[in-house]
This record gives C-alpha cells, structure tokens and sequence, in this order.
C-alpha cells in the first residue's frame, strides 16, 4: 500500500474510480464513433476552434463593454450576467446540430420536431437570466436590509438617556 501511494500518489480506490473512468469513457468513444467518425471528429474540432477564434474574442469584448457602462463596475453585475450567459453558450456550443436546425437522422432518433429546440435553448436562456436577475435582487434586498439595520434613530446610551 506504501509502494503505490509513493509511487501512484494517492490510494487504491482513486486509481480503482480512474480506470473505471477511463473504461466508461473508452466505452462511450467506440460506441460514439462507430456511426460517421469523421463527422463527429470534424465537429469536435470545429466546436474547439470556433470556441478559441471567435467565441473567446467575443466573451471578451462583450464583458469589457458591460464593465464599460456607467454604474455597473464594481456593483456585480458583470457576474451577474456573465454566468447565464456563459451557461446559455455553451448549451449552444453543445447542442448546436440540434438548436440550429437537426439533420433528419437526428429527428428521426429523438421523435421531436426540429423548432423544438431552438425553443427549448432560448426558454433555457431567459429561465437562467430571470434567476441571475432574481438572486442580484436578492442580493441587493439584503444588502440593504443590513446597511439600514445598522443606523438605528434614538439609541440609549450608557446613562439611559436617549441621543441623537
């Protein structure tokens, strides 16, 4: 038991879930690949590179222009926003072939029509933003509520007399 942990860095049952791992996810790419592997391998790297080129540039931007705008700075509204947004791209990223429009044979396997998603995406989309927005209000509701608790009129003071 010594000899591994010295030499594997961490116990049995940690090397015991990674090679378990490793055989699902073996077991998930043979079955995955099996049907139109080169399809699947073009979208991978499609997915990769248009999330390097082009998304990244744009998360970019669009967070400094949302820094940019008065009174948001500082206040958390960029995590606000940034964390549905974030969400909401990359279910776009994953379920691209399906939101922007399934080819038949993905149709035929779900049953679903293909608007369907879109749907789905954009209703996804405004849930997380409408939970973002209700828990920055929370937020701002608490935030209040302590600043106000704390300048309470009238104290008594040590004599019991009440001050300003």
């Amino acid at each position: 038991m010594r000899r591994l942990r010295r030499f594997y860095g961490a116990g049995p049952l940690q090397l015991t879930t990674l090679l378990g791992s490793f055989a699902v996810a073996g077991y998930a790419g043979v079955r995955l690949l099996a049907g139109d592997w080169f399809a699947i391998a073009a979208w991978f790297v499609g997915a990769a590179l248009v999330q390097d080129l082009v998304l990244i540039p744009l998360y970019s931007l669009a967070d400094r222009a949302l820094r940019g705008l008065p009174g948001v700075a500082g206040r958390g509204w960029t995590r606000t926003l940034r964390i549905p947004a974030a969400l909401s791209a990359l279910l776009l990223l994953v379920w691209s072939p399906l939101i922007l429009g399934p080819p038949e044979r993905y149709a035929s396997a779900t049953g679903l029509p293909g608007g369907v998603f879109l749907t789905r995406w954009l209703l996804i989309t405004a849930a997380l933003l409408a939970l973002a927005l209700l828990w920055r209000a929370a937020r701002f509701l608490r935030d209040r509520r302590k600043r106000h608790s704390g300048h309470i009129v009238g104290k008594v003071n040590d004599s019991g007399a009440r001050g300003s």
